[in-house]
């Protein structure tokens, strides 16, 4: 979760948090600082900075590089074997995540957590300003982070996949939708946010012959310097994005879901993906339409050009009807 407030510096003194505490870790170019509560024990601190260590990798392997040079972490710890409350804040040197960790969380639980990855995400676009593009934030990194996750090997693909299709129905338009810059509920912001990521990641595969995705779109981004210490309006991130692309695939669909319900027939997305789910875990049909561009997306690497005359706009369709009116 991103929280939207600069946090001064004297205020993370006041709180405990030192600037350059023991351990860091330096992974793709930035250093994390990390800084335990004090009555975790030595052999606890150790497995969880390997959960900080693989979620880092996770975004250097999907954005190239860790996107701020200095990064702070405070991990708090409560009573349970979980892993709550994360929050990511901008601060004026860097970027600063907090996070409580259940003392009886073991190696395997941390391992399968994807909270960390979730907020480091949020390092890598800039700062949105107001609640209207609250969406973009929460739903890349909803997106961003299985897929992450798969790339450096810290999750498999079938998981990442079946859990797309067993949640995103969650982010599909519902009664009184007034399009995602003006629709603040948390499916809608979290996993309509996931689904525009999904589809723009589809649509700029096909659009470029599978050479080119929301991957390529979203390292271009953090490099301009779209960080989340940094406060940019949303038009220039998908400008910039769109640009390093070669395809107005951002703008375009911003245009039609920023101020109107669109749906997306999912049940046909995913057989055109060749996907299919039971319990959260997917099987996948490698001769389906879209195959192709599911294995690029989930790889990271251009892949075959799909041999089919799909358009993702076949399966959206724009509503001014009764189904999205407050009665």
């Amino acid at each position: 979760m991103l929280l939207k407030f600069v946090v001064p510096m004297v205020l993370m003194f006041a709180s405990g948090f030192a600037p350059a505490p023991d351990p860091s870790i330096q992974v793709g170019g930035g250093t994390i600082d990390v800084n335990f509560d004090a009555d975790l024990p030595a052999a606890k601190q150790k497995e969880v900075m390997t959960w900080i260590h693989d979620a880092a990798d996770s975004i250097v392997t999907y954005y190239g590089r860790f996107p701020l040079p200095h990064t702070f972490l405070e991990v708090r710890t409560f009573d349970g074997s979980s892993v709550h409350n994360g929050h990511t804040f901008p601060v004026h040197n860097g970027g600063l995540i907090r996070i409580s960790v259940g003392v009886n969380s073991t190696p395997a639980q941390l391992k399968e957590d994807w909270t960390m990855t979730h907020e480091m995400v949020h390092l890598t676009f800039p700062n949105m300003e107001g609640r209207n593009h609250h969406w973009i934030e929460e739903g890349l990194a909803v997106y961003v982070e299985p897929i992450a996750r798969v790339q450096a090997h810290n999750f498999g693909k079938e998981e990442a996949w079946g859990e797309m299709v067993r949640d995103m129905h969650q982010g599909e338009p519902q009664e009184g939708d007034r399009g995602l810059d003006n629709t603040h509920t948390w499916g809608r912001t979290y996993w309509g946010g996931c689904l525009f990521g999904l589809v723009a990641d589809i649509e700029i595969h096909l659009r470029t012959g599978n050479k080119k995705g929301l991957q390529d779109a979203l390292r271009a981004i953090m490099n301009a310097g779209g960080v989340i210490t940094d406060d940019w309006q949303i038009e220039r991130a998908f400008e910039v994005g769109d640009k390093a692309v070669g395809v107005p695939v951002l703008e375009e669909l911003y245009a039609q879901w920023k101020d109107k319900p669109v749906t997306v027939d999912l049940d046909k997305l995913w057989q055109e993906l060749g996907v299919t789910e039971q319990n959260g875990v997917a099987a996948f049909n490698n001769n389906a339409p879209l195959a192709s561009i599911r294995a690029s997306i989930t790889s990271g690497k251009p892949g075959k050009p799909v041999k089919t005359k799909f358009a993702m706009s076949s399966l959206m369709k724009a509503g001014n009807d009764s189904q999205y009116r407050t009665r």
